[in-house]
Formats: C-alpha cells, sequence, structure tokens
C-alpha cells in the first residue's frame, strides 16, 4: 500500500492545519507505512540537567505516528490518539529529536504502531512508544 500524501503535502498539510507548531517538524524520509521526522528543539523543550523533557519526547513520538498514519490514509485533521504508551530509555541529548515511526496494523477505524526516539547523533534511543489512533469515519 503506497503512502496517500507525499512529503511536500505532508507539510502543506500541517503548516495549514497547525500553524502554532510551523517549523517544528520536519518529514526525512516516507515510505509505505513508515516515516522518519525530526522535531526541532528549542529552549522550551529542554529540562534542567540539560537533557529534553519527556513531555518534548512524547510530542514527537505522537506527532510522528499521526503524520505516518496520514500519510497512509491521506489528510484527515480529526484522526486522534486513542492509547500511548512509552518507554523512556536513556537520557536524550539537547539536539533534535528523530522519530521512526512504523504503522504495524492500519484498519478502517485504527492505526497501531509504534516510534523510536533517537537525539539526533545517537545510536541508541532515547525512547519507545506505542501507539493507536482512531480513524474517523469518511464524510
Amino acid at each position: 500500500m503506497k503512502p496517500k500524501m507525499t512529503i511536500p503535502e505532508i507539510h502543506d498539510f500541517l503548516d495549514k492545519e497547525f500553524p502554532q507548531m510551523k517549523g517544528a517538524f520536519e518529514v526525512l524520509e516516507l515510505e509505505p507505512r513508515r516515516l522518519k521526522l525530526r522535531m526541532k528543539i528549542t529552549e522550551e523543550n529542554l529540562r534542567p540537567g540539560g537533557t529534553v523533557s519527556g513531555p518534548a519526547m512524547f510530542t514527537a513520538a505522537d506527532c510522528a505516528y499521526y503524520i505516518a498514519t496520514l500519510a497512509m490514509i491521506g489528510p484527515e485533521a480529526l484522526a486522534v490518539t486513542t492509547g500511548c504508551s512509552i518507554n523512556f530509555m536513556r537520557k536524550p541529548e539537547p539536539t533534535d529529536l528523530i522519530a521512526e515511526a512504523r504503522v504495524m496494523k492500519l484498519g478502517k477505524v485504527l492505526s497501531v504502531g509504534d516510534v523510536m526516539l533517537y537525539s539526533e547523533g545517537m545510536d541508541e534511543p532515547v525512547a519507545h512508544a506505542h501507539l493507536t489512533y482512531s480513524i474517523p469515519k469518511p464524510r
């Protein structure tokens, strides 16, 4: 199953539907059921101790999986997270996060998959998330 959106279409959709997040995310790679994304880390995303905060890592995982799902189903702003479990595995560096999303099951009403998070330049993952998204009925 080929993606229904291209990388430029994804960026246009995000800029239109989520203008408050413009420039925060960059889709680096897109394949069927897989997506690689960069989340730009700013001072607001850091916590004491020189590390990326847990909420910022959750945001990266959630947005990466949302975008991976949309790439496969087409632009549907009302797809929503119904479940997420995240394991923080090691301290991230205060650099951009790289998220690698994988859609493992894509049904009519649910999308289930996972996201591995990396600090840019690190080989070992900093977190792993398992997500489920609800896909709205076609209008």
